[in-house]
């Protein structure tokens, strides 16, 4: 992963105690590299810049906030709109499998195929919409509670990148379908319960807000996203 050392506009910021810092470590020349320490607790500003992207990975999954402070605030990584569409994808198919009659065969029919087809674009515009409506619910319940920490349009675009991010979890809804077997739907349910458990860490971290307003946001989203998925489509 990419930091952003040197970008002059932003701050870095501790992955121990969220202080902001106007670098990461300090270059002496002839590739002699000093991470710097961190002020407020002594510790090195960003230990996970000598790191594995492997091990930052495992450190993510395992949701730990320093890993999440890493990602989100000292490295470059914008590769969240492409994230969420691949995420709306394994999405689409994990429903549009579950549909009855939406059998991995081919069928010679044109109608037929066509349908199966739109069912799939179908699929994926109410993975969306459902997608938004959570995101709606969480951004209403921390304006409401927190005004000050998004009082600007790049806190907003910063939070929603978060959570895109964050949702990565739902890639791993297409390997639990594809190898279907009894315990399918108790794998897609810890699939889901280890996304919103994400995505309130990654709100935790971005807003330095506190795991109880991050849970009411997180499950107000939710809530949402289940009122929008009880409506039965007839498109």
């Amino acid at each position: 992963m990419d930091n952003m050392q040197g970008h002059p506009k932003l701050h870095f910021r501790c992955i121990e105690c969220n202080e902001k810092s106007t670098e990461l470590y300090r270059d002496y020349k002839h590739g002699v590299l000093k991470i710097t320490i961190c002020k407020s607790c002594q510790k090195p500003v960003d230990k996970y810049i000598e790191y594995d992207p492997v091990i930052i990975l495992i450190n993510a999954m395992l949701c730990k906030v320093q890993a999440y402070r890493h990602i989100l605030f000292n490295t470059a990584i914008n590769i969240h709109g492409k994230l969420c569409i691949f995420c709306l994808l394994c999405e689409a198919y994990t429903r549009w499998r579950q549909l009855p009659g939406s059998s991995s065969h081919s069928d010679p029919e044109d109608i037929i195929r066509y349908a199966k087809e739109w069912d799939f674009y179908k699929q994926f515009g109410i993975a969306a919409l459902e997608q938004a409506a959570f995101l709606t619910g969480v951004f209403i319940v921390l304006f409401l509670a927190t005004p000050k920490t998004l009082k600007s349009r790049f806190e907003f675009a910063f939070l929603l990148k978060a959570l895109l991010l964050s949702s990565y979890g739902k890639l791993l809804l297409i390997p639990a379908v594809i190898w279907e077997h009894d315990y399918t739907p108790l794998c897609l349910k810890l699939i889901t319960l280890f996304v919103l458990t994400s995505n309130t860490q990654a709100i935790r971290v971005t807003l330095n807000v506190s795991r109880a307003l991050s849970l009411i946001a997180v499950a107000c989203g939710l809530l949402l996203e289940i009122v929008l998925s009880s409506v039965q489509w007839t498109v």
